[in-house]
């Protein structure tokens, strides 16, 4: 039997908000000491965990801030690229991630395993696994595999998924029917209201990234609605 992480940092998620302190590659955010005080503004601002990407910005993130630290490490960006091994998802535990986001989609893994493996060996290292999926199924296969939340952040973003501008509220309460676990909306959640109608949905908590943490994103939105 593989050890586990106790539950608190689960419970302490329960009807809140997750902040997703991410930057592009290239983006003048991409600095882990910038980032780190993204997510020291964040916990400020009342957040109750934050999601944060590669090993170094986790561990310094883990050290600054009073919160569950959700990692992933985004390696490529095709196919499988959100903590898509083993090896991967260990170095986030070591780094001090609480919690591990890796893609929990039905697509090959680069190293070969299952996703099955993945939450094993997270497990074992004291680790929580966020399964990131895009369709129900996924969902539901990614829970009977054993992880311990089930996040919408594919849908949209991987074969299988509609293509859409709004938060995916029907997966998500297809989930919350489905799953025994946490289920976390994400992606396309823009507003205040569309967090809290994603919690009347089912969701469990809620992660907001560009909304609030992409300065570069949120000022070419409002440069193009200047534009004639």
């Amino acid at each position: 039997m593989t050890s586990r992480r106790p539950a608190s940092p689960l419970t302490a998620l329960t009807g809140r908000l997750i902040v997703s302190c991410q930057a592009p590659p290239g983006d003048p955010m991409r600095d882990t000491g910038t980032l780190v005080r993204v997510a020291r503004s964040a916990q400020a601002g009342g957040a109750a965990a934050v999601r944060v990407n590669e090993p170094e910005v986790v561990a310094a993130t883990a050290a600054a801030v009073d919160l569950p630290v959700i990692g992933l490490w985004k390696d490529g960006d095709t196919g499988v690229y959100i903590t898509p091994t083993v090896r991967h998802a260990l170095a986030l535990v070591d780094a001090g991630a609480a919690i591990v986001a890796a893609d929990a989609t039905a697509r090959p893994r680069p190293d070969g395993s299952t996703f099955a493996d993945l939450v094993a060996a997270v497990h074992a290292g004291g680790g929580l696994v966020m399964a990131d999926v895009a369709t129900a199924d996924e969902g539901r296969e990614a829970a009977a595999q054993g992880a311990d939340l089930v996040s919408t952040t594919l849908s949209g973003y991987a074969p299988g998924s509609p293509r859409q501008t709004l938060p995916d509220l029907e997966l998500v309460a297809a989930l919350a029917r489905s799953v025994e676990v946490p289920v976390v909306a994400e992606g396309r959640i823009a507003t205040p209201e569309q967090a809290a109608a994603a919690l009347a949905a089912g969701a469990t908590s809620v992660v907001v990234g560009t909304a609030i943490t992409a300065p570069t994103a949120l000022t070419r939105l409002f440069a193009a609605g200047l534009t004639p």
